[in-house]
Formats: C-alpha cells, structure tokens, sequence
C-alpha cells in the first residue's frame, strides 16, 4: 500500500439542522487501499462523497483528493475520479451503450476495449433502453461508467446494489486489481459481509460523526470471542468461569458450556484443562458485531 494519501478531510462538515450531516469528518485514505465507510442509512455516507466531489458546498472545513482542493480544483478532480452514487439516474429511452457512449464523450473518449472488457465482465445488457432494464442491470451500466476511464480514485455509494451473487464476485475480483495498480477505492455500504471481503481498513460512522477507523484485523483483535466448550465428565460452575480474566459470561446447557471472553484466552484455557473436555468449537464476532457494539455503545466508547 502506498504512504500517499488519495483522501484527506480536515473538519468536513454539512449541517442540515436538527442534528442530521455529517460533522467534524478528519479522515485520511492512502493510495492504493480499499477504504470501506459503514454506516446506517442516514449516518452521512453519502453527505460525505458529495462533499468530497463539491457536489454540494461544505458549512465547513475542507477536503483534499489527490493532492487538489475539493472546492478549487473540483472539475481537475472529477476527471480523475470514477463516482457511482447511491441515486445514480440514467435517461430511460437511451440504450446503456448509448448511455456509456455520451459520457464517454463527455470525458473525452475513453478506451473501448476497456469499456467492453467492463462488460463482458459484468454481462451488461448495453442494447436494451434503460427503462427496460432491472436494478441489477442499470446498476451494471452505473459500475461500467464508473471503472471505464480507469480513474486514479474510485468513489462508490452501495455498489453491489440490486446485484446477482456472481456479479457481486466480478466486482469484488475487480476492485483488487485496481487496488494491486495503485488506485484508491473509497465504498460506501451498509451491507457488512461486502466490506469484510473487500476492505484493508474501514471507518464506522454514526449519526453523522467518525466512531472510528482502523484495519479490520485491529477492529477483529477487540472484538468478544465465543468458545464453546463439551466436557466428558463433570462441568465447571458458571461462577467460577465468570470469575476469570477477561470472560464476560458463561452459560450451561446440559454437558455443554458457552463462554464468551475478551482479549488472551490464557486464563480460560488453563482453567478448562482441570476438565474432561470432549470438544471445542471457537467463534469470533464478525464485522456486523463490532459495527453493531459501536451503534449500541458508541457513548461509552
């Protein structure tokens, strides 16, 4: 991963009043990274990429992509950016060749091999006036709009929207060859599993504010495990395994015990051989749990 940074806000902020926007956004994204930004519908995803392309004017603070000014140097930056939003709209009576065509034209031209590699990829149906086509396939046209001038940064709100689960893998396989030539992918979703697949880091945001950012390996490393363990022969008391650093509970259910425990599983282990135990089955919490912990006791954090 490359030291350069692709992204940078500094106090980016939008105020809808009523507590809605996003506030105080310091962030930074590195060269070369697929950068995952979870959040809820209404936590400011989408605020945020606007922003970012001066697609509407901050209250305050600043951003930075690709060493321009979001604000001063905006249309250098959109010629350098691939942006699918979460709204994208296509005119209905045109096909989705002649679609890419007008916006190809509008960038410039673009490379046709690349735009038919795209989709061929995809198995976009381009022949078909848009209004015919399902979710699924003007989402296809919105993906090839977006990769075809083979942008240095890709911005993307909920991608795999309206998606098929073999399309959802061409896209997945796609994003790591951008990032393996030194492009910057920023994605925006709500769906967990698509941002444990593909992110090297992501950002947590809640009701408009930064919760947090970091590797998913780090986020996995705080997360509770869960361990469930089957004894042979006699079974431990609940209080005395709850009693042990770092388990946060225990609980019985015939020769059975589910512990869940955070940090070094050391003391448990050691505890646990004083037993018959017949079988052991580990479970980690995944993305959605630690998303979710965030939601539920950001305050505390």
């Amino acid at each position: 991963m490359s030291s350069e940074i692709a992204i940078s806000t500094h106090g980016l902020t939008k105020d809808f009043g009523g507590g809605n926007g996003l506030f105080d956004l310091d962030l930074e994204i590195e060269a070369g990274e697929v950068f995952g930004f979870l959040g809820p519908n209404g936590a400011g995803k989408s605020t945020t990429m606007r922003l970012l392309l001066d697609l509407i004017g901050p209250t305050r603070g600043s951003a930075n992509l690709l060493g321009l000014d979001s604000r001063a140097d905006s249309l250098a930056v959109r010629r350098r950016v691939g942006f699918l939003p979460g709204d994208f709209q296509l005119y209905p009576k045109l096909t989705g060749e002649e679609v890419l065509d007008y916006l190809a034209d509008l960038r410039g031209g673009v490379d046709a091999a690349v735009r038919d590699a795209l989709a061929d990829r995809f198995r976009a149906e381009l022949d078909r006036p848009i209004a015919e086509l399902s979710t699924g396939n003007r989402q296809k046209v919105g993906l090839i709009q977006a990769f075809m001038h083979e942008p240095e940064l890709l911005i993307l709100d909920e991608p795999i929207a309206g998606l098929d689960p073999l399309v959802q893998q061409s896209f997945h396989s796609l994003l790591r060859e951008v990032t393996d030539a030194g492009r910057t992918v920023f994605l925006s979703s709500h769906t967990l599993s698509e941002v444990e697949r593909v992110a090297d880091r992501v950002a947590i945001l809640r009701s408009g504010r930064l919760m947090v950012v970091d590797s998913l390996s780090n986020l996995r490393s705080i997360a509770v495990q869960r361990l469930e363990v089957g004894f042979a022969g006699d079974v431990p008391a609940t209080a005395a395994i709850e009693a042990l650093p770092g388990v946060r509970e225990a609980r019985r259910h015939g020769s059975h015990m589910d512990v869940s425990f955070a940090g070094s599983a050391d003391p448990l282990v050691k505890a646990l051989a004083a037993y018959d135990v017949s079988s052991l089955r580990s479970h980690e919490d995944d993305l959605e749990e630690i998303f979710l912990s965030y939601y539920r006791g950001g305050e505390e954090r």
